[in-house]
């Protein structure tokens, strides 16, 4: 007997509208270790590295973003934590 496969869904929750890259929608080409301002909208209140899926980076940017917080951490323009 042959069992016809069914796919799963997920359950939608309304209408999502899709997240941008901030960097490729203002045309930026590289993300800067000195504008902490700007890199403190990519760390949670933890001062983690928020994901991709949560900052609708691209993988190029989100790349970048990590690069320069470390650095900005690095100098001590940013924390390590916030504890």
């Amino acid at each position: 007997m042959a069992f016809a496969k069914r796919r799963r869904t997920r359950p939608t929750s309304g209408n999502r509208r899709r997240k941008y890259c901030y960097f490729c929608k203002e045309k930026i080409e590289e993300v800067d270790y000195k504008d902490y301002n700007l890199l403190r909208r990519f760390m949670s209140e933890r001062a983690k590295i928020r994901s991709r899926r949560t900052t609708g980076a691209c993988r190029r940017h989100q790349r970048q973003i990590a690069v320069a917080v470390k650095r900005a951490r690095e100098v001590a323009l940013l924390p390590y934590s916030n504890r």
